[in-house]
């Protein structure tokens, strides 16, 4: 009830403030740095707040990021080498959710390591830094499994969403 009641009151351009148009160009910028190196595609997602539909569900920041996953259509690279960065603001949550040409090689502890890292430097109102260290640790840990090689055409946008 008190996290429902947090989504529902807290509107998400409060939620969301701290990713300025500014930031939001910065990452930008990082992810397109970062898929010079490597071959997979990155998405990052900022969402405020849940809404009510999400909230009855009990659907955590978790869900909700595969759901996105699927709804961005992260998944529709040419080989399955999509990624997915969300940041869930009210909770405070990060999720990452990549394709299955990359869990074949990367466990998802380590994405869950890159998640707190991003959640520490959150929590302490360092969100660029979290933000585009995230994304970093990121393009290495990509780098070192699917380095880029040939043709890497850019396959999915590299703005992030806010939601």
């Amino acid at each position: 009830m008190k996290r429902a009641l947090k989504h529902l009151l807290i509107p998400g351009w409060l939620a969301r403030r701290p990713f300025t148009p500014a930031l939001l160009d910065r990452i930008e910028t990082a992810i397109r740095a970062s898929e010079r190196t490597h071959d997979a595609e990155l998405r990052f997602v900022v969402e405020g707040g849940l809404d009510i539909r999400h909230l009855r569900r009990g659907a955590g920041a978790r869900e909700r990021a595969v759901e996105l996953f699927s709804q961005l259509r992260v998944w529709d690279t040419a080989h399955n080498s999509g990624v997915l960065i969300y940041v869930q603001c009210v909770d405070r949550a990060i999720e990452i959710i990549a394709d299955r040409g990359i869990n074949s090689k990367i466990a998802q502890s380590e994405w869950d390591a890159i998640c707190r890292r991003m959640e520490d430097a959150f929590r302490t109102g360092h969100y660029e830094d979290g933000a585009l260290q995230g994304i970093r640790d990121i393009g290495a840990l990509l780098a070192a499994h699917f380095p880029a090689a040939g043709d890497n055409p850019d396959e999915l946008p590299d703005r992030p969403v806010v939601l």
